[in-house]
């Protein structure tokens, strides 16, 4: 990969407390625009998907098994959500009535997070990708975070540790020699995962699912944008 190594560990991070920082010092009201950049990066990410990830796992020998860790995927995903209640897609559906750490939230963000690493490392457009995607949910659970009953420390390294969560997946998956000879497979994973978010993004980010000229407009430049990279 073409592309300097530090970056990849530094942008997944860098949009992290980017869009962390945007909450706390702008403190939005008003969602809509935040919505509308989840949009875009739902759309982006559904793109890369389809034009990098698939091909790239269906050139191996068992597309069976690809399949099903596709399907495996979207369905570690559905789990995950039990815990985190939609973070990962910038809808946060918690309360936090104490001040304590929320370790369910960080431990099915952490996972989230750890399996989109993995593909990062061999392709420089699912690094935007996931970079695009994390500022605006960085974003919503900044918002939240602030919001909370937490302290601001406990906020502080709650983002922290999140931050670093894909960029250790990337690690892994370059590092770690039983990672690497299954790298196909954890991306497979990886594209269930993704499909699941990119999809519920998009029917998300609409009110009452009614039609949005900007909204679609956004989609249809995340596509682009994914196409042409």
């Amino acid at each position: 990969m073409d592309f300097p190594v530090l970056l990849i560990f530094l942008l997944p991070i860098l949009a992290v407390w980017g869009g962390f920082a945007f909450a706390w010092f702008a403190q939005p009201k008003d969602k809509k625009k935040v919505h509308l950049l989840l949009a875009f990066s739902g759309a982006f990410l559904l793109a890369l998907i389809f034009f990098e990830l698939l091909p790239h796992v269906y050139q191996h020998d068992n597309p069976r098994l690809v399949a099903i860790l596709i399907l495996s995927g979207v369905l570690l995903q559905i789990f995950l959500e039990f815990f985190s209640k939609g973070a990962e897609h910038g809808h946060m559906h918690l309360n936090l009535e104490e001040n304590r750490f929320p370790l369910l939230l960080f431990l099915s963000l952490s996972v989230h997070a750890l399996v989109e690493g993995v593909p990062i490392y061999d392709s420089q457009p699912i690094l935007y990708g996931i970079v695009i995607h994390k500022i605006p949910v960085a974003i919503v659970l900044g918002i939240f975070l602030l919001n909370s009953r937490m302290k601001k420390v406990t906020t502080l390294l709650f983002m922290g540790a999140f931050s670093l969560m894909t960029p250790m997946g990337s690690y892994l998956a370059h590092h770690s020699s039983w990672v690497e000879d299954r790298g196909y497979l954890l991306t497979s994973l990886a594209i269930g995962v993704f499909l699941h978010i990119s999809t519920i993004i998009l029917f998300e980010s609409s009110q009452g699912h009614s039609f949005n000229l900007r909204k679609l407009v956004v989609i249809i430049l995340g596509v682009g944008l994914a196409y042409f990279l």
